[in-house]
């Protein structure tokens, strides 16, 4: 019988941050299960843990909205780490995950005392297209928002780090609280551009430990909104250092998102992105995570 956790992952304090559930030793189910599973909790994610399939990896992870499976997931990656960590008793160390992205290398697993904090490094980032001014002014009105709440800052641009995302900054905090989107419209859009999930951010927060406040929406893959976003966050410090939006000495990057205080889950992301040999920008997240509960799950 399989173990079943449900983690709320990027805080300490439970029932904050951004909930999934994690299902280990997942290796008898089936698909149709597996998303049967998602669908019950209505996490934004569910990861299934599963042997490894080679000799390059430690283990493996399928991750389940409430409506199909995705490649990958940062927060719910967070929560199966701190799991097993918890299960099993693992040391503080490092591990490869594979995922449908490929491997997932390293995760770490950090312990501080009776504490655990898992980090991974997600994969190069991706720069894709910028949106056009009609696709920009469509995701505004989409979001609530109008042309006036756009910061001076970056493009509006589809950026990836495994799992691609939009990527929006408006003027402020205030702003990004008061979005309203329209799922039906983001729907629309997610299908036209062939990216599902719409990050929205302001370097504006009013708090001088934090760089970023941030929400995200991806209604096309069953998830109004996401309340803390490993995937979102991971684009996020690689957008913000290619378009030198924030000091980067050395080519270098580190800072603390903030996310899901308008849906009552506030929680924090620590991000680092530093400049390889060749260019590319490597990118890594971590977080803390908190158990809400553990069963037995009866399939």
């Amino acid at each position: 019988m399989s173990v079943l956790y449900q983690v709320d992952a990027f805080t300490r304090t439970p029932f904050s941050g951004n909930p999934a559930g994690v299902v280990l030793t997942a290796d008898a189910l089936t698909d149709a299960q597996m998303l049967a599973v998602a669908r019950e909790l209505n996490n934004s994610e569910t990861a299934f843990v599963l042997g490894a399939d080679g000799t390059d990896h430690d283990v493996r992870v399928r991750f389940f909205t409430p409506t199909t499976e995705v490649p990958t997931c940062g927060h719910a990656t967070v929560a199966t780490h701190f799991a097993r960590a918890v299960e099993y008793g693992l040391p503080a160390g490092s591990l490869v995950q594979k995922t449908g992205t490929g491997l997932l290398q390293p995760v770490w697993i950090h312990r501080e005392g009776d504490r655990v904090r898992i980090g991974m490094r997600q994969g190069a980032a991706f720069f894709g297209p910028e949106l056009d001014g009609s696709q920009v002014g469509r995701l505004l009105r989409a979001l609530g928002a109008s042309p006036e709440d756009l910061a001076d800052g970056g493009p509006v641009q589809i950026v990836s780090t495994g799992h691609a995302k939009v990527l929006v900054e408006l003027r402020d905090r205030a702003v990004v609280d008061a979005l309203r989107p329209d799922p039906a419209a983001l729907v629309a859009l997610s299908r036209e551009i062939d990216t599902n999930g719409f990050f929205v951010f302001t370097r504006a927060t009013g708090e001088e430990h934090l760089l970023t406040w941030s929400r995200m929406f991806a209604p096309a893959i069953g998830i109004p909104e996401d309340p803390v976003t490993g995937n979102g966050h991971g684009p996020l410090g690689a957008y913000l250092l290619r378009h030198g939006l924030v000091p980067a000495p050395d080519g270098r990057l580190s800072f603390t998102g903030r996310q899901g205080a308008a849906m009552g889950r506030p929680g924090h992301v620590r991000v680092d992105v530093e400049t390889a040999a060749d260019g590319r920008l490597l990118v890594s997240i971590s977080g803390s995570a908190v158990t809400a509960f553990r069963a037995e799950l009866p399939v």
